[in-house]
C-alpha cells in the first residue's frame, strides 16, 4: 500500500528477538549434528567390506548356511543349528514396511533376540519400495553383518503384497532398491533369488543385480511356479552359469538334504557356500554329517528356548512336528496332543512321551522292521522329508484317482447371500457367534472412498481426498490447511498476529524442529 508499516511494540520485539535467537542456535545444532552425522555415515560406506573379501572377513569363508524361513529360523533355532555345524544364518523373512512402522516388531524379531553367538547374521526383508527397504535397512544394519533383499517367496501372501519372487520382472525397481541399499548403508547388501526357465535370462538377472550393488547372491535353483506339491527338482545348471557370469560370492539352494549333497552341489556348481532350508529343519545336524535321534535334538532345542527367552510357542511347537514328522504319522493320539497343549512345559512333555515309545520300540527290536518300511532310517532318527510326487495325469486331463476324490472329497457349497449358518464357514460361524448381528452379505457392506495416495479409507472432512496419516504430510510439507485436521497447520515462522496494545500481547510463533506453537508470549516471558 506504501504506507509505513507501524513498528511493533517493546514486550513483542523483545519476544521476536529472543526466540529468532533460539530458532538461529537449534538451526545451527541441527545442521551441525546433520553433518557430523552424515561424515560419519560416508566414512562408514567407504569402509564397508564389499564381495569377496566381505565374504572371507565379516562371513569368514561360510559354506554352510541356514536360509531364512518365516517363523521358523529365530534365535533358538539359529543357534542350535550353530552348535552342529552351521556357520552362517539369517533371520526369518521381515516386512520391510511393519518394520519401520512398528516397534514391537522390531523389538520382537530382531533387538530382543541380540546375542554374541549368533554371528555371522544376515537380516533378509521383503520389500517393493526403496524408501522404505532403506529405511528398514537402517534401523537393522546395526544389528547384523548384512542386509538381504528377498527375492525368492513363492507364496500366495508374497503375491498378494507383490513382494519376493513377484517383483522378478520389475528389474528397474530392483536395480532402484538395490542401488539406494548399496549407497546408504554401512553394510553390505545380498539378494536371494528365484531362476527363470531360461538359462540366459537368469544369468542376465543376477547380473543386473551385481551391478546396482549386490555383494553376495544366494540362487535358488527353482523357478517361481515350483512349491507345494509342485516343487520338483531344483536345477544346478542354472546356479552354476550364474556362478561362471557374476564376480561376486554365489550361495546355492535346493536339493539339500544330507553332507553329501552340499560336496556334490559345491564341486558340480562351483558356488562358495550352500544354503540349507527344510532340509535343515528335519536335522539340525545335517552340516555335521550326522543323523541323531530326534529326541537328542529335540531336548537340545527346548533347553535352548528355555536359555534364551522369549520364543514364541507357535515356532517351537512347530519345530517339533518338524523333528517328529516320521514319528508322528504313527503315534496320531500323540500328534493331536502335541497341536492343543498351550505351555512350553507341555510341549516337552509330548515329546518326552515320543521319546519313551520310541526306546520301547527299540528294546523290542523294531528298528530292523521299520528300515523296511520306505525310509532310509528308523523313523525316530533325524531324516529328511520327501514331498510325493504329483498324481500322473491320463489323457482327459484328470487324475486316476480323480473319482475316488469327487465322493469322498466334496467342496462345501458356495453361500447364499443372506449368509445363513447351515453355509457359513467355521471361521464365520464363530465370528456370527460373538455377534449375532453381523452381516457376512458382500453387497451390504459399507464402500469407503479411498485416499488418493495410499489407498487407505480417506477422512470424512479431507478436502484433499487423504486419509489422516497422508493429509498430515501433506499439512506439513506444503502450505495447505485442511478443516478435518485442526492440529495440521502450515509452519509460520513469523509473527501472524500482534496487538498494537502492550497490555494485551499475542503473539503465534511456529519453532523449527520442535512442531509445536507458542501463543501468548507473555505467559512465558516476564519482561
Amino acid at each position: 500500500s506504501g504506507r509505513r508499516p507501524k513498528p511493533l511494540s517493546p514486550v513483542c520485539t523483545r519476544a521476536v528477538l529472543y526466540l529468532s535467537h533460539i530458532i538461529s542456535w537449534r538451526t545451527f545444532s541441527y545442521s551441525l549434528q546433520c553433518t557430523l552425522c552424515c561424515q560419519a555415515g560416508r566414512s562408514a560406506i567407504m569402509d564397508k567390506l564389499q564381495g569377496f573379501e566381505f565374504w572371507r572377513t565379516t562371513l569368514k569363508e561360510a559354506r554352510f548356511v541356514v536360509a531364512p524361513m518365516v517363523d521358523q529360523s529365530e534365535l533358538a533355532w539359529r543357534l542350535l543349528s550353530r552348535r552342529h555345524g552351521a556357520q552362517l544364518c539369517y533371520t526369518p523373512m521381515l516386512h520391510a514396511q511393519v518394520f519401520v512402522r512398528d516397534a514391537n516388531y522390531r523389538r520382537e524379531n530382531l533387538y530382543n533376540e541380540v546375542c554374541e553367538e549368533d554371528r555371522p547374521l544376515i537380516v533378509q526383508f521383503c520389500a517393493n519400495d526403496p524408501e522404505v527397504f532403506l529405511q528398514a535397512s537402517l534401523l537393522a544394519q546395526d544389528y547384523c553383518d548384512a542386509i538381504d533383499l528377498n527375492l525368492g517367496c513363492p507364496q500366495m501372501i508374497a503375491k498378494r503384497g507383490h513382494y519376493g519372487v513377484f517383483l522378478q520382472d520389475e528389474w528397474e525397481l530392483l536395480e532402484k532398491m538395490v542401488r539406494l541399499a548399496n549407497e546408504k548403508l554401512s553394510v553390505p547388501i545380498t539378494c536371494k533369488i528365484r531362476v527363470f526357465k531360461e538359462v540366459e535370462k537368469t544369468v542376465r538377472y543376477a547380473q543386473m543385480l551385481e551391478k546396482a550393488g549386490c555383494q553376495l547372491l544366494t540362487v535358488h535353483g527353482r523357478t517361481k511356479d515350483q512349491k507345494g506339491a509342485m516343487t520338483g527338482i531344483a536345477n544346478w545348471e542354472h546356479i552354476k552359469a550364474v556362478r561362471k557370469a557374476v564376480n561376486i560370492p554365489v550361495f546355492a539352494n535346493g536339493n539339500i538334504q544330507h553332507l553329501s549333497d552340499v560336496e556334490r552341489c559345491i564341486q558340480e556348481t562351483g558356488v562358495h557356500g550352500v544354503m540349507s532350508a527344510e532340509g535343515n529343519l528335519h536335522n539340525p545336524a545335517l552340516f555335521e554329517g550326522r543323523s541323531p535321534p530326534v529326541w537328542e535334538m529335540a531336548e537340545e532345542y527346548l533347553e535352548v528356548v528355555k536359555q534364551y527367552p522369549p520364543c514364541t510357542l507357535s515356532y517351537v511347537r512347530a519345530h517339533l512336528f518338524k523333528l517328529w514328522h516320521h514319528t508322528l504319522q504313527i503315534h496320531q493320539d500323540l500328534r493331536e496332543d502335541l497341536a492343543k497343549v498351550k505351555t512350553l512345559e507341555g510341549l516337552a512333555d509330548v515329546s518326552k512321551q515320543l521319546r519313551l515309545r520310541c526306546q520301547e520300540e527299540i528294546a523290542k527290536g523294531k528298528d530292523v522292521e521299520e528300515k523296511k518300511g520306505g525310509l532310509p532310517f528308523p523313523h525316530w532318527i533325524c531324516q529328511p522329508y520327501i514331498r510325493p510326487a504329483p498324481k500322473d495325469l491320463v489323457a482327459n486331463g484328470n487324475s486316476k484317482d480323480s473319482e475316488v476324490k469327487k465322493t469322498v472329497c466334496q467342496k462345501r457349497a458356495l453361500e447364499d447371500s443372506d449368509g445363513t449358518a447351515d453355509t457359513l464357514s467355521k471361521n464365520k460361524q464363530k465370528k456370527r457367534s460373538r455377534n449375532p448381528n453381523k452381516n457376512f452379505c458382500p453387497e451390504q457392506k459399507p464402500k469407503y472412498i479411498k485416499c488418493e495416495q495410499c489407498g487407505n479409507p480417506k477422512g470424512n472432512k479431507c478436502v484433499f481426498n487423504l486419509c489422516r496419516g497422508c493429509c498430515k504430510k501433506k499439512a506439513f510439507k506444503e502450505v495447505a490447511d485442511c478443516p478435518s485436521q485442526y492440529t495440521h497447520t502450515h509452519k509460520l515462522t513469523s509473527v501472524s498476529a500482534c496487538c498494537t496494545n502492550e497490555c494485551c500481547v499475542v503473539v503465534v510463533f511456529f519453532v523449527p524442529q520442535t512442531d509445536y506453537f507458542i501463543t501468548n508470549i507473555s505467559e512465558y516471558f516476564s519482561f
